[in-house]
């Protein structure tokens, strides 16, 4: 693959994580809309207690925290101009499923009032762990390597 061919590659490829980061990022801003201004009300609609709701809200605010974090990390992902494409899919693929089962999971089960879903929860966040961890080839290896 010619130099030209790998640079227009990886700027199509950094151009879809980009956006990918956005549509995250404002997904990640709208829940956390709904959680700041409607959970209580839902809570209430449920006969949940104070401690009880106080509980889920905290849940469901750290799904939306690491939500946001990996967004910002996409966004960094798309931006970085040097490394293996390959390191780049893999920390993609990898925070997706983790946004995905980390931060779905806890939503849902706020959501529903389902406890069985928080045990989808860490396989999410290891999934979240290793697309952190992703970045080190990235940084260490060059090109297609």
């Amino acid at each position: 693959m010619s130099s030209d061919s790998k640079s227009k590659s990886l700027e199509r490829l950094s151009r879809q994580i980009v956006i990918i980061a956005a549509i995250t990022g404002a997904l990640g801003i709208a829940i956390g809309a709904f959680g700041a201004h409607g959970l209580e009300s839902l809570f209430s609609s449920r006969g949940y207690d104070a401690a009880f709701a106080a509980k889920r809200s905290d849940q469901f605010d750290v799904g939306v925290r690491y939500h946001l974090l990996q967004s910002a990390m996409l966004l960094a992902l798309g931006a970085l101009t040097f490394g293996a494409q390959r390191w780049r899919r893999w920390s993609l693929c990898l925070s997706l499923v983790g946004q995905t089962l980390f931060c779905g999971s806890l939503y849902l089960l706020v959501l529903t009032n389902t406890p069985k879903l928080g045990a989808i929860t860490p396989l999410g966040g290891i999934c979240l762990i290793f697309s952190w961890l992703m970045l080190i080839p990235l940084c260490c290896k060059s090109g297609d390597e």
